[in-house]
């Protein structure tokens, strides 16, 4: 049994870890509303581009459709890009994309497909290294707050490789944010572009003549259109994470501050029983005398 000097060090060291959980978890709630306003305040925009990019897609077709458009019409060369966070102490957020991509990762191999793999985020990074490091073409940083210019950086290198003939088809792994308890891992199509879950705009029967035509509005709108969806993929990313690290340090000070009264209970215990051995060997010695 530990002696009651081990026991009230380890008490203190329940309750200085339990300080910084419960620190952790305010700086994530103070960052959670600020990183759900920034993920929710970009959805109307990716999805205003989406419907654009549809209602155009419907009069485009045949050899004069964009190649990020329709794809290279094969299916054999797939570009995964994972995007987590960088950091942990949230739970199982990471562990599930990660997961999700893995799943994604063997069964593409299991059809014979070659792999190319894209990491947003040192977690993605390091957990599919090991398995997967031979088949990785980019790694990139997620970063303290994601940024226009690094979800530029990697939508250039998918474009880059698919110009190149290196990817048919290009799909990105992330977390899409629901609530505070919920964060869907999700698998998102980028290239060819999906069009068919978009609604096209509604122009209540007018018709629009575009000026240039439909495809050179494709050619510069699909480029743009691959940014925004990886960027709205890493705000997506933030306030999940921001989510799951507030319930898990919440969960962590609760069982912090269980384990004090359970750990307090039993000092307190093993202190009175030797108050209590210490005075039958004073009144023993006392009779003795």
């Amino acid at each position: 049994m530990a002696s009651l000097k081990e026991m009230r060090n380890r008490i203190g060291s329940v309750k200085s870890t339990q300080k910084i959980t419960k620190a952790l978890q305010m700086v994530a709630a103070a960052k959670l509303r600020r990183s759900t306003e920034a993920a929710q305040n970009a959805r109307p925009y990716a999805e205003r581009m989406a419907a654009v990019i549809a209602n155009l897609a419907q009069g485009v077709s045949g050899d004069g459709a964009p190649r990020l458009l329709v794809g290279t019409g094969k299916d054999t060369k797939q570009l995964l890009i994972v995007a987590t966070s960088d950091r942990g102490l949230a739970g199982g957020f990471n562990s599930s994309i990660v997961r999700m991509a893995r799943e994604k990762i063997s069964t593409l191999l299991a059809e014979g497909k070659d792999v190319r793999i894209i990491t947003v985020g040192r977690k993605a990074r390091d957990q599919l290294k090991r398995a997967y490091g031979d088949r990785f073409v980019a790694s990139f940083e997620a970063g303290a707050n994601p940024t226009l210019a690094v979800a530029q950086e990697v939508s250039q290198k998918v474009i880059e490789l698919f110009d190149a003939g290196e990817a048919d088809v290009v799909t990105l792994a992330f977390s899409r944010f629901r609530s505070v308890v919920q964060q869907t891992p999700t698998l998102s199509q980028l290239i060819p572009a999906q069009v068919t879950g978009s609604a096209p705009l509604d122009l209540k029967g007018a018709a629009y003549e575009y000026e240039p035509d439909g495809e050179a509005i494709l050619e510069t709108l699909l480029p743009r259109n691959l940014t925004v969806q990886v960027l709205s993929a890493m705000l997506e990313n933030q306030a999940g994470f921001f989510a799951a690290q507030m319930t898990a340090m919440d969960n962590a000070t609760r069982n912090a501050g269980d384990m004090i009264a359970a750990l307090t209970l039993t000092y307190n215990r093993s202190r009175q029983a030797q108050i209590t051995k210490e005075l039958i060997e004073i009144i023993s010695g006392a009779e003795a005398i």
